[in-house]
């Protein structure tokens, strides 16, 4: 039977609760504060590029296909100090690459393609023999650094100086050498970050241009848990193709493969392979234009880019930065953009580390999805043909890390742009439909990658479909999920790439809906209990799609499946209670069982995955013995031994915040009735594990998602569950937020300061209104999100233990019995 259960906690818990200080409310009638009228100057690109962070610094759009910013070097040309090519302790740089991915979480991650380096030096041996990158890389300075929305420079030790603005599919470069040195531009065309197969490379002094192209792919190729030598990602899955013209005349040419240098010369081909160290130095191919310097020491060159062909990159490269173009003015229709969309969320109060971290935050998060399309709408398609956008499209969008997104990167882009939501969603279906009908969980570009496991896809639309995206093929793309739910495909079985890339899609369904659980010894997966607590999330976002879409039937059976999590859960784990666990297809549980395992697991500890059922917080609860219960583990999950706070990482048993699995357990006390818990605990987080500089956030941020967290908790709101709308509440830390969705919808948060000079907020909720009425709940419904409203809220030093306590006014779960 199909029931809508509240939660809740033992009375005698939240009567003794009660008895503790009551802090009073601070007063209002304070001015509201400005909001903010230009977050540009806000972002920080840099935050990130340290602490495993992954981030990079350079040029780049919202949305954008061609992202230009630095390679760094550590003395290794097969790798990078960074996952993405970036890294902000290293000191060396190599090239400015054309393409990058914000923040994959294996090394190297993926593109990096066509470094670009200004070398001021003589050309005399091939820049591929210099596998340490003693020669052809040159050390730089932060202080000769800056960054912003969509432009990026820097003065290397060699005395060259790059300056870069780009567009959505194009770039602008000026580089400026010194006098008294040679002046050349280098097109490392073979150098991506994981290697290639082939490149090459055409110079033509006639009409001043350089082409070219390099078939690549690799991602997480050289991953330990991604199957080896039998990765399937040590594979070519595009070709990038680049068109740049310059302003001068070309004083010299030349191109090298392998060891040969040949100047003069105006072609050359040769790939790296998809290996690393010894295996791959002193291999691969490029080119080099030579300047006069002594006549004009500075080159501007435009540059364009298309995954579809040369003709593709050229119309990109005219059609969005025409001849005549100049840095500085790309650079201000950049900051033009990102002004419209950081002004999406308009704050007001807060200090300016606040204001920096929050609009970094959403900076980051609006990266990606990344366009895909040539402006003529062709796309190069996950089967490697081309294809052109539908009528409906603005453009297709590709590189989607599910399993990391689907828990608040894709909620933030829903809130602020449903229009590219909706796009992303018709772009994931057409790469299904290219791929066999299969959604991939890791699309790089519109590839299936196999990274990480469940079916992100599901919880990923589902949700969309709740916060009211509408652009898009609704019923097929729910078709094609249930579809993938509920019959098994032909690479079910295939275990290639595990544990952490396997092919398989809707891994051993059948044995799955057999057993009612994934079986650790013959699951195709990753981790049997990982597997189901994921598939389990799915399916119930996939019931919640399906009650919108009227089909009643396949509501009722997702919503049963969605229940399988259950299965996996062994009350006797431990002495001091029940945990998640693998289990064996013979029904056994697997041995060695301590909380901090991770076998059975994705990137994360059983501690961890354990709360892993945003979608039936109650029934976790019950499971461990009562709601009272589950508030004394999660206190013991945030805080060590002797009681001091534990949300910065570092141990299995308890939260960790650099990695997906667990950021939505800070705000499961609003379930269990204790909220001034949840908003305790995400206050510390926000003062205490994110920040401003390099090393301002937790860890990598996966695609925008540690990012999209902060963004939420900054305003006091977190999605409850994905595949739904509504909003768990804690605190804002701005007394003033203002969300105008692409659609129209407009959102209001509002808070008392407390009275201090940069306009801070106290951490705990007195009272909450929402358009005007008293809310004793601590959550938002969906309306909120879908059509808009005012949410007020009084705040103040101390907990209000008794608000929104009542079994009646907690977070609803969408459940069946």
């Amino acid at each position: 039977m199909l029931v809508t259960r509240t939660r809740g906690v033992a009375a005698a818990v939240v009567a003794a609760a009660l008895v503790a200080t009551i802090g009073p409310a601070v007063p209002a009638g304070a001015a509201a504060p400005a909001l903010v009228g230009d977050p540009v100057p806000y972002v920080d690109p840099f935050i990130g590029s340290s602490r495993g962070g992954n981030t990079w610094p350079g040029a780049a759009r919202p949305f954008g296909m061609i992202a230009w910013s630095p390679t760094t070097t550590n003395g290794d040309q097969t790798n990078t100090p960074g996952s993405n090519g970036y890294e902000y302790g290293a000191s060396r740089v190599r090239g400015f690459s054309l393409t990058h991915v914000n923040g994959a979480g294996c090394h190297p991650g993926a593109a990096g393609d066509v470094p670009i380096m200004p070398f001021a030096g003589a050309m005399t041996t091939s820049p591929s023999a210099d596998s340490t990158d003693a020669v052809y890389a040159s050390g730089f300075s932060h202080a000769n650094e800056s960054a912003g929305p969509g432009r990026y420079a820097v003065t290397l030790d060699s005395g060259a100086r790059t300056d870069l603005a780009v567009s959505t599919r194009a770039g602008i470069g000026d580089f400026t050498f010194p006098a008294d040195r040679p002046a050349n531009l280098l097109f490392r065309t073979s150098n991506s970050l994981n290697g290639s197969e082939d490149a090459e490379i055409t110079i033509d002094p006639a009409t001043r241009t350089v082409t070219g192209s390099v078939l690549t792919g690799g991602f997480c190729a050289r991953r330990g848990n991604g199957g080896g030598d039998a990765n399937p990602n040590r594979r070519s899955y595009y070709r990038l193709f680049f068109s740049a013209v310059f302003d001068r005349d070309f004083a010299s040419t030349g191109t090298w493969k392998d060891a040969t240098i040949t100047p003069g010369s105006t072609t050359a081909t040769g790939g790296e392979g998809y290996l690393t160290g010894a295996a791959r130095a002193g291999r691969g191919s490029g080119g080099w234009v030579g300047f006069d310097p002594a006549s004009d020491r500075d080159v501007r060159v435009r540059i364009g880019i298309s995954y579809v062909d040369l003709a593709g990159a050229v119309r990109n490269r005219d059609t969005e930065i025409p001849a005549g173009a100049t840095v500085d003015a790309v650079a201000a229709q950049a900051r033009d953009e990102w002004r419209g969309e950081l002004n999406r969320i308009r704050v007001g109060g807060g200090s300016q580390a606040r204001r920096t971290a929050f609009y970094t935050g959403i900076y980051h998060a609006l990266l990606q999805p990344q366009t895909v399309s040539d402006v003529d709408g062709r796309y190069l398609g996950a089967d490697m043909a081309v294809h052109t956008i539908t009528r409906t499209q603005n453009a297709q969008l590709g590189t989607f890390s599910g399993w990391d997104q689907y828990r608040a990167q894709i909620q933030l882009l829903a809130l602020l742009r449903p229009d590219v939501a909706g796009d992303m969603a018709q772009s994931m279906l057409a790469f299904a439909e290219q791929n066999k009908g299969i959604w991939d969980r890791w699309l790089h570009l519109g590839a299936p990658t196999h990274v990480m496991t469940g079916d992100p896809a599901a919880p990923t639309l589902a949700t969309f479909a709740a916060m009211g995206v509408t652009n898009f093929d609704t019923r097929a793309a729910f078709a094609s999920l249930y579809r993938q739910a509920t019959v098994q495909n032909a690479e079910a079985l295939d275990t290639r790439g595990c544990p952490g890339q396997c092919v398989a899609q809707r891994a051993a369904l059948e044995q799955y809906l057999a057993l009612k659980y994934a079986p650790q010894d013959r699951c195709a997966c990753w981790g049997g209990a990982a597997e189901t607590l994921e598939n389990s999330l799915a399916d119930h976002s996939l019931a919640m799609w399906a009650r919108r879409l009227g089909d009643d039937a396949a509501a009722a059976a997702m919503l049963e499946r969605a229940n399988y999590w259950r299965n996996t859960f062994n009350p006797a784990a431990t002495a001091f209670g029940g945990y998640q666990q693998a289990r064996n297809a013979d029904g056994s549980w697997v041995g060695g069982f301590t909380p901090a395992t991770d076998r059975g697991f994705a990137q994360g500890s059983s501690a961890t995955y354990t709360w892993m059922v945003p979608q039936d917080v109650g029934g976790l609860g019950e499971l461990m013995g009562g709601g009272h219960v589950a508030v004394e583990r999660l206190d013991r999950f945030f805080r060590d031994e002797n009681g001091n706070w534990a949300v910065g990482g570092g141990s299995a048993v308890r939260y960790d915040p650099t990695n997906e699995p667990g950021i939505h357990v800070p705000w499961m006390y609003n379930g269990l009735g204790q909220p001034f818990k949840t908003q305790e605990v995400v206050r510390r987080i926000v003062d205490t594990v994110y920040g401003v500089g390099p090393a301002g956030l937790p860890g990598n941020d996966d695609l925008g998602t540690m990012s999209a967290w902060y963004v939420f908790a900054a305003m006091g709101v977190f999605p409850q569950t994905p595949g739904r709308a509504e909003l768990l509440v804690a605190a804002p830390v701005f007394p003033r937020i203002e969300i105008r969705r692409s659609n129209g919808v407009r959102l209001y948060i509002n808070a008392d300061a407390n009275g201090g000079a940069a306009g801070e907020t106290d951490p705990f909720v007195q009272k909450l209104e929402l358009g005007g009425a008293a809310r004793t709940q601590s959550w938002l419904p969906e309306s909120f999100v879908r059509k808009g409203g005012v949410a007020t809220f009084t705040l103040g030093a101390r907990p209000r233990i008794g608000w929104a306590t009542e079994p009646g006014d907690l977070p609803r779960d969408h459940v069946t019995r």
